[in-house]
């Protein structure tokens, strides 16, 4: 799959297409080579679905972001932008099941303690079994994560929390879908678990990551002001891309107004881009994009009158009697985020936009999921200072099985104009993390110049 769409020219003026963590990394490349650009935001804000939100005296992020560092250009650019604000963080995820919380990523002691014997005897075995009877090729997530794990740990810990947040069965779900996320979730990380404690699972995904000293809306908020408040143009909805089938010649902002383009980078949602297409694209491929989709979620957040509520970075829930996948304290990310004897929680419940809950009143969704605070944490009525919602389109693109030649069909169709190019994760419809996405720009910018 490719996404190089992009055409060299001797001064090129680059129009870069959403100001999302994405769309500002192309920015911030461009202005790093001397390259003239310019970048259109729907909202009134920049950041994109990567911002830290403030709520009174309390901070909190949308989404449980970190920053891993897994792409040495990548955080040697954060490290210079965000400087003396960035620290590294040590502090474990969790797994809540049955009443108890199991460290992430999942440890032979900490299984034995929390599963009776006979269910841990017929985990191991099934590990085994599975390592050994799993010669083909990954199908689907679901084959993949009983590959890994066998079937009882898969379906206790796995498939029902990837069921829930992608909203649909995981054979039918792409094994991309894992990500990084469970690399080394295998005998290998069991026995560091097992043989070195903590060390061994700091070495994982989850366990070690740089995080801003007030979230991780920063790694934005300096971006956008290395870029210059005058390079980035708020309230500007791209509504149309006009094009002669091989090159982009003008981008419509508001219905309204036109703008003449050289360079075009866009980061605006790959099935999005393609409606704004004028004339429209082949009916193979406008069919191609309605085959894509992206779920979408809900921050439900409760301000509470306590110092500490967690232990964990992040607290997942597998089990389908939680609406939720994963709630995070904000205030262990950085005690910054939440004033002194204070701390909130953020639940995330994925959803999609036609679903009941994504339009139920603010209050009546608040009233559902408190109830479950309680019981995990005996946290009253009382104790919470004020609560809220907000919601985010577009959160992750949707990787199911055969997703790929979908997005190529769409690739294929837009690397007819040679002056357009893509970049982030609704973008390129891939599931990408934030290193990521100051690799994308910088890999565009090498392009161009």
């Amino acid at each position: 799959m490719t996404s190089k769409v992009g055409r060299k020219s001797n001064t090129p003026s680059i129009t870069i297409l959403g100001a999302g963590v994405a769309g500002l990394s192309v920015a911030y490349y461009a202005k790093m080579n001397g390259l003239s650009f310019k970048v259109y935001e729907a909202l009134n804000r920049i950041g994109g679905n990567c911002i830290t939100i403030k709520h009174g005296d309390f901070y909190f992020d949308s989404g449980a972001h970190r920053y891993h560092d897994k792409d040495s250009e990548s955080t040697r650019a954060i490290k210079i932008l965000v400087n003396k604000a960035l620290r590294k963080t040590r502090i474990p995820s969790q797994v809540y099941d049955e009443g108890k919380f199991l460290d992430f990523p999942l440890t032979p002691l900490n299984l034995m303690k929390n599963l009776n014997f006979f269910t841990f005897v017929k985990a191991t075995a099934e590990m085994l079994n599975s390592k050994l009877g799993h010669k083909k090729a990954d199908s689907s997530f679901e084959n993949f994560a009983l590959k890994m794990y066998g079937r009882t740990i898969a379906q206790k810990f796995l498939l029902n929390y990837s069921e829930k947040l992608w909203g649909m069965p995981t054979d039918k779900l792409s094994p991309t879908v894992s990500g990084e996320r469970l690399k080394g979730l295998d005998l290998l990380t069991f026995l560091k678990g097992k043989l070195f404690g903590r060390v061994g699972k700091e070495q994982h995904f989850e366990g070690s990551f740089l995080y801003p000293k007030k979230g991780i809306g920063t790694i934005a908020e300096k971006l956008g002001e290395y870029c210059g408040q005058n390079s980035i143009r708020k309230k500007a909805k791209i509504t149309r891309i006009l094009h002669d089938h091989k090159r982009i010649r003008e981008v419509e902002i508001n219905g309204t107004e036109r703008i003449d383009v050289n360079e075009v980078i866009s980061t605006l949602p790959l099935t999005d881009i393609i409606g704004m297409m004028e004339p429209l694209p082949p009916d193979e491929v406008v069919k191609a994009a309605r085959g894509l989709r992206f779920r979408n979620v809900i921050l439900a957040s409760f301000f509470i009158k306590r110092a500490s509520i967690t232990e964990a970075a992040t607290v997942y829930f597998p089990d389908r009697q939680f609406p939720f996948t994963r709630i995070y304290e904000p205030n262990k990310r950085s005690a910054s985020m939440s004033p002194p004897g204070k701390s909130s929680l953020i639940v995330e419940i994925p959803c999609w936009q036609e679903d009941d809950i994504w339009s139920m009143d603010d209050n009546r969704l608040l009233q559902i999921i408190f109830p479950y605070l309680n019981r995990v944490w005996n946290i009253e009525w009382e104790e919470c200072i004020d609560m809220s919602v907000t919601r985010l389109r577009y959160s992750y693109p949707v990787l199911k099985i055969g997703f790929e030649e979908k997005v190529q069909k769409l690739h294929d169709y837009l690397n007819n104009f040679d002056n357009l190019m893509l970049s982030g994760r609704s973008g390129r419809f891939v599931y990408a993390w934030i290193h990521d996405m100051l690799r994308f720009g910088r890999e565009i910018i090498d392009k161009i110049r």
